[in-house]
């Protein structure tokens, strides 16, 4: 606790901004309309203003606003968000396990965190609760939820229009309309478009890879039935494909194996060199087509009574998400896998019925069901070529044994979850107040995996069919998942003076087990290991305290938290690079603990100027893991490795956000308006890129520099220059272990500098 106490005081030796009027950010995320200071929940709000200000038309730029999420995303199928470290395993996704994060629209749950790759369409707020959600959230989530509300249709006819263009053929346009049909029926609709060329150079096709081409359309109609019955009917369609996504030559790691089943060697034996030894060269050649087509929406009907006494709120929703992707899983240019592509298609319907309670009593009460059916047909597909004996068996094995040998996968698979939902709040006083929540939850997996083989040397020899097999190899089981858990939190807030209010919580949460739905590890004959086809539930423990001020006539804000998670079963992704796998399985961790301290600070210093600032530092540790899989230097030594004390991947120890908005009135060509201009400053430490740690897949620290300077007028009228990583930071979004374990490290690198205009109309 001694850095909070530093950090008030420092705030309290701070000579006090101007007084000005701070308006209250109001938010939804606990299901009532509350003030963000008088909730005792570690929350972030973002408003729309700021996210147009910025630039964060998608949750990858919006989380650099916030130090303590993160998301990353090999592909968009590979996505994942994560809150103070937690949330979804590192790297390759498994879909059969659920999102550690809930990611709701519009109180819609996604399943998909793919989504989060999408532009924005006419967002109001986004929310960002830290900590377990399960007594207030349909879906039960044990580190946090983002909660996004859209704009809802308006009686009173308004609409904006928005095009921005800059560098890497960067384009985008943006627009909205909204107003009423008749005195009791509104509609709103919106659409986004965004195409920007490649980041990366593909020497062989001279093609450029990880562009962004997206489309998104979404409607609403907001009837009125009566002066306190609301029913909104919402949809949406995106789509997206960009030729993506492709990851560079990094290093070569040196391993235990033999020398001649090594990066060097075995490039040497097959007359090939990466064209560049620099990653921020930013070249490939690889030769498969890389493609990340997906498309995804759905509709939602959500009924809103007013009851008086409480708020009646039911939400009735489907959603969609198709994915057939091309990818180069070997990262080279050779004719190692020819052919990754996990076909996949969802469908998920929820129901969610839920009653807050209404007024300002001593009693407040939040209480719903929640129902939901996820149903995914995968279809993956892989395909060895000539070069794939050599890299991933070894000198002396014959080209032709695994040169066409594919792999075609049906996966059927369907994951239901019930639940009952409530939490209660009483005032004792005037000052204390009582706060605890229960959670019931059903969850059931089913899911069948069949896998078959074809090409590849037409052989009866045992030894040669067992060599195939290690690295594609037939394989069909089923796995079944059937769970009852009850979760529950307490919460207990104290306001020590006017605006100054201090917490604690405790959340005791479950995370349900799950399947394995990417095939499963084998034995030495070739067997599936069939005990790895399910997983255990995390058990979650989260204990955290919090003060929430608001000081100087409300000028300055400054919130403190401290928190410490255990996670017994903590469920983690992991690639055993002994043997050729080329996709990840689920696995537990006995035991894991992420403690740390969060700061924000914002303060208006005058109507023209504002600073914010957000820091967290973040201590996430395997405190027991003895069967984990080797880290890529141990490959071809012990088959398992005792990492508990390490640190887990994804987490930067430190990482903090600057933020500088000037925005005096100023008149230009006679008309009145203000002008635009700020700054914001992410700055990130290293991390671990592996759920193994290892030396050599660490992603160094970086600095991000953002900017803008415009003019805004008073009649709507906006114009803006914008620069995003001003300073050319050169720095990896994650860095990946090649499949065959000869030690090549591929990364992702982040974005170089952009920059470009912005043109805007709003009536």
């Amino acid at each position: 606790m001694i850095p909070l106490i530093l950090l008030a005081n420092a705030a309290a030796e701070v000579p006090p901004p101007a007084s000005v009027d701070e308006p209250d950010i109001v938010v939804t995320a606990t299901r009532r309309s509350q003030n963000l200071q008088d909730v005792p929940v570690a929350i972030t709000a973002i408003a729309a203003d700021r996210l147009e200000a910025t630039g964060s038309f998608n949750l990858g730029r919006v989380v650099q606003l916030i130090p303590s999420v993160n998301f990353t995303a090999s592909n968009p199928r590979n996505s994942a968000i994560t809150i103070r470290g937690l949330g979804a395993p590192f790297g390759l996704t498994n879909d059969g396990i659920e999102q550690g994060v809930g990611l709701y629209i519009d109180g819609v749950y996604y399943s998909r965190p793919a989504a989060a790759t999408f532009d924005f369409v006419d967002i109001e707020q986004i929310e960002v609760l830290r900590g377990p959600q399960g007594t207030l959230y349909g879906k039960n989530t044990t580190a946090g939820a983002v909660n996004i509300r859209t704009k809802a249709p308006s009686f009173t006819p308004e609409g904006r229009m928005e095009a921005s263009a800059g560098n890497l053929d960067f384009v985008q346009v943006r627009g909205t309309v909204s107003g009423p049909i008749t005195q009791r029926l509104a509609a709103r609709a919106g659409l986004s478009f965004t195409s920007r060329a490649g980041t990366i150079r593909n020497v062989r096709t001279g093609l450029d890879e990880n562009q962004q081409r997206n489309f998104g359309l979404r409607g609403s109609l907001l009837w009125r039935a009566t002066d306190n019955l609301d029913i909104t009917l919402a949809g949406d369609h995106n789509q997206q494909n960009p030729r993506c996504c492709v990851q560079v030559f990094v290093r070569a790691a040196p391993t235990l194996r033999a020398a001649n089943r090594q990066f060097a060697s075995l490039a040497a034996a097959s007359g090939y060199a990466p064209p560049s030894l620099n990653p921020f060269d930013r070249l490939v050649d690889t030769g498969t087509p890389h493609a990340a087509k997906q498309f995804f929406g759905g509709a939602a009907l959500t009924l809103e009574w007013d009851a008086g006494p409480g708020k009646l709120t039911a939400i009735t929703a489907y959603r969609y998400w198709n994915w057939y992707p091309s990818n180069d899983r070997d990262f080279t240019g050779l004719p190692i896998t020819t052919v990754s592509a996990n076909f996949s298609r969802q469908q998920q319907y929820t129901q969610e019925i839920r009653w807050a309670s209404s007024g300002d009593g001593p009693v407040s009460v939040v209480g719903g069901v929640f129902a939901y059916r996820q149903t995914l047909r995968n279809d993956p597909l892989q395909e060895q070529g000539s070069a794939a004996a050599l890299w991933l068996l070894g000198p002396g094995n014959n080209p032709a044994l695994l040169d066409g040998l594919r792999q075609t996968v049906a996966l059927d698979y369907t994951n239901d979850s019930l639940a009952g939902f409530g939490q209660i709040a009483w005032k004792v006083n005037d000052r204390l107040k009582l706060q605890g929540g229960l959670r019931l939850n059903w969850d059931r997996k089913d899911a069948d995996y069949r896998a078959t083989v074809t090409g590849g040397l037409v052989t009866s020899d045992p030894v040669l069919i067992a060599r195939k097999n290690s690295v594609l190899g037939p394989q069909a089981y089923v796995a079944k998942f059937n769970d009852f858990n009850v979760s529950g939190d307490a919460t207990i807030s104290y306001d020590l003076a006017d605006d100054v209010m201090a917490y604690v919580t405790y959340a005791r949460n479950f995370k349900p087990g799950g399947v394995n739905l990417g095939g499963l590890p084998t034995d030495s004959a070739g067997n599936p290991l069939l005990g790895a086809a399910t997983i255990r539930p995390e058990r979650v423990n989260h204990y955290e305290a919090g003060l929430k001020t608001r000081l100087w006539d409300r000028a300055l804000t400054l919130n403190l938290a401290a928190f410490r998670t255990d996670i017994s079963d903590y469920q983690t992704t992991v690639v055993n690079a002994q043997i050729g796998v080329l996709r990840g399985y689920l696995a537990n961790a006995a035991a894991v603990r992420v403690q740390g301290l969060e700061a924000e600070l914002s303060a208006r210093l005058s109507d023209a100027v504002s600073v914010s600032f957000n820091g967290t530092y973040l201590d996430g540790t395997y405190r027991r893991f003895t069967d984990a899989p080797p880290p890529l230097e141990l490959t071809g030594g012990p088959q398992v490795v005792d990492v508990s004390g390490q640190r887990l991947p994804g987490i930067s120890r430190w990482a903090g956000t600057l933020g500088i908005d000037v925005h005096p009135e100023v008149t230009l060509f006679g008309h009145a308006g203000r002008l635009i201009a700020g700054t914001d400053v992410l700055a990130r430490t290293g991390f671990s890129s592996s759920p193994t740690p290892s030396a050599f897949l660490n992603a160094p620290g970086y600095v991000l520099v953002n900017g803008r300077l415009g003019w805004q007028s008073d009649a709507g009228v906006q114009v803006f220059a914008w620069v995003r990583n001003a300073f050319q930071a050169r720095y990896f979004d994650l860095l990946t272990a090649a499949p065959g374990g000869s030690g090549l490290v591929a990364g992702l690198p982040g974005d170089q500098r952009t920059g470009g205009i912005t043109i805007g109309y709003r009536f």
